[in-house]
């Protein structure tokens, strides 16, 4: 992503709660760019402006919103698509392994390496890592299934305690 990419650009945000904490959306005239888990909107709202610069951006006042709504309900369900379109923006990289992390199925995972493989590279795990990192979409794209070859958890960008929140909430809905 280029820094000016977004000069200018309208961004609106909404933030909710749920298991994760609070929770921030935001959403160009294109779909969703950023879902981001924290402590508090005045923390996300610097996260935002950081992964965003130059970009303008409103609060919407409501919670009623469908591209609001459809995000806070995919956090409760993952078993379906979400009914939000998105707005990702990364290198040809980045949206491969972006794509390719939507294909994995909720309540299931893959290594770092497996994830490097489906992609075309298949010693490219650290930079697999890192496009995780750079995922501002959390949980509709879904890095946190991804873990070591292992099976351990390894870092998360948001904190290892909201991935293991992510995974057992995930494998509770596939319980069912």
């Amino acid at each position: 992503m280029r820094k000016r990419e977004f000069q200018g650009e309208p961004i609106v945000w909404q933030v909710g709660r749920c298991y994760l904490g609070t929770v921030m959306v935001a959403r160009t005239s294109k779909g969703i760019c950023a879902v981001l888990p924290g402590d508090s909107t005045e923390e996300l709202l610097t996260e935002l402006a950081d992964r965003f610069p130059g970009a303008t951006f409103e609060h919407c006042d409501s919670h009623r919103e469908d591209w609001f709504q459809g995000v806070m309900d995919y956090l409760v369900d993952s078993r379906k698509q979400p009914s939000v379109r998105l707005d990702l923006r990364g290198t040809d990289f980045q949206c491969r392994v972006w794509h390719t992390l939507r294909e994995i199925p909720s309540g299931s995972c893959a290594s770092y390496s497996e994830v490097a493989r489906r992609v075309g590279l298949p010693s490219g795990s650290r930079a697999v890592a890192g496009a995780c990192a750079a995922n501002p979409v959390a949980v509709l794209v879904p890095c946190h299934r991804v873990l070591r070859s292992d099976g351990s958890l390894s870092g998360y960008r948001w904190g290892l305690q909201r991935k293991k929140a992510l995974l057992d909430h995930e494998q509770s809905l596939s319980e069912r």
